[in-house]
């Protein structure tokens, strides 16, 4: 693989033309079929909830995490992405494209004032966490 890692920011595109690639010198292109790769994809997730499994709730930042359970976040984040991105493409769906017209749906469906309007105290979701279970992709 090239030096990509040194660059200051990575596309989809990129990552979309090294997946391709690395499938291609290996021969893999055969067996990544969308329902091998979303397969793949289903159990690289496995692997990444694996790591919060037993933690809890725990902050942004992850301030108490020692350095190499961050790293193995990044490479398990990374696993999921880099999944993702090559199921888009042997699907033929521009990922960033469809990300922005999602985000762009979900404002639609989730104006920013009957939501803020409507959400409740961070001290009451902290006594009740599941009184607000949404997150900003849950729209369909």
């Amino acid at each position: 693989m090239t030096g990509i890692a040194d660059e200051a920011s990575v596309t989809l595109d990129t990552l979309k033309q090294l997946m391709a690639q690395f499938a291609k010198e290996r021969d893999w292109e055969r067996y990544h079929s969308p329902r091998n790769l979303l397969l793949a994809l289903v159990g690289e997730v496995g692997e990444l909830s694996e790591i919060f499994q037993w933690k809890g709730e725990v902050p942004k930042g992850l301030p108490d995490w020692k350095e190499e359970e961050k790293v193995h976040l990044g490479e398990e984040l990374s696993d999921v992405l880099l999944y993702l991105v090559r199921l888009s493409d042997i699907c033929g769906v521009d990922l960033g494209k469809a990300a922005l017209r999602k985000v762009q749906l979900n404002a639609i469906k989730y104006p920013a004032k009957p939501c803020k309007d409507h959400s409740i105290s961070s001290k009451q979701h902290e006594q009740n966490p599941s009184t607000n279970n949404a997150t900003a992709t849950d729209a369909d």
